[in-house]
């Protein structure tokens, strides 16, 4: 979508919040969970056969789980926006030859799940579901999947041993404040948007922040985060480090939001083996 587009988007949203305020953050939204990329294509749907599939449902959504079993502790890979359970693929292959029972899930609207649309709190939620079902030790979160893991593990009491999270935001409230300004919507839209937020899930944006989504982890942290990372600034890192005491903060240089790096997953492997 190119930028002349986006504020034709953003203006039209404007105008008609100020007849329709309800409507509008409806549409403002839908435009913000709704993935343009992420889903499957051959070649991932290949590698991807050579795991044991399952789908669980939570609510009306259904989660694609992949399955490479191992005798070694149950890994859980979450992924992040725009992306699938292919995107673990180096990782999976290394945790495989360490004999890891390895599981990935395809987040809502992403890979093979299904619903239309996606945020971290939904995705959280499905996250949860995953964990009470299959008890994994270890969750490893890339992107918004990283800030999902966490906002699953403190709500809930989970046995949840380790959490290493890679490139996550510190804040959804965020996330959200970017694709803000990126449409330039104006403050009866905002307005409307966190009025949505509150009334499907409970809670404004801004409860989900480090401070409050770190305070009931009790599993040992490993955080990753690129200094140039051009996504997630690496500030959110340091965010997250200051709340979640019980954590450790690697910092690379030119690795940028992806990570994947064998020098990410040597540091993920020296942590599952501590």
């Amino acid at each position: 979508m190119n930028q002349k587009l986006i504020k034709t988007i953003g203006k039209l949203i404007n105008f008609t919040s100020y007849l329709f305020p309800h409507y509008a953050a409806k549409m403002a939204v839908k435009i913000f969970s709704t993935p343009r990329k992420g889903k499957l294509n051959d070649e991932e749907k290949n590698y991807l056969r050579s795991a044991i599939q399952e789908t669980i449902i939570y609510e009306d959504v259904s989660i694609k789980t992949y399955l490479w079993s191992g005798t070694k502790d149950t890994i859980l890979l979450v992924h992040g926006w725009e992306s699938n359970a292919f995107r673990w693929k180096d990782l999976i292959e290394i945790l495989k030859s360490e004999h890891y029972n390895i599981m990935a899930i395809d987040a809502p609207a992403h890979g093979d799940s299904g619903s239309k649309i996606f945020n971290a709190v939904l995705y959280s939620e499905c996250i949860y579901a995953v964990i009470k079902q299959f008890d994994p030790s270890v969750v490893i979160g890339h992107s918004i999947g990283g800030t999902a893991s966490a906002l699953a593990i403190n709500n809930h009491t989970l046995a949840t041993e380790k959490l290493i999270l890679l490139g996550t935001p510190s804040n959804f409230d965020e996330v959200i404040d970017n694709y803000v300004k990126i449409m330039g919507y104006n403050k009866k839209v905002i307005k409307a948007i966190n009025n949505y937020y509150l009334k499907h899930f409970g809670y404004f944006p801004e409860f989900y922040t480090v401070e409050n989504f770190s305070k009931n982890i009790h599993a040992k942290g490993l955080i990753i985060h690129d200094k140039k990372d051009r996504i997630i600034s690496y500030k959110d890192a340091l965010h997250i480090s200051k709340y979640y005491k019980n954590s450790k903060l690697i910092k690379t240089v030119g690795l940028g939001h992806g990570l994947k790096n064998e020098t990410v997953y040597n540091h993920i492997l020296e942590f599952l083996n501590a």
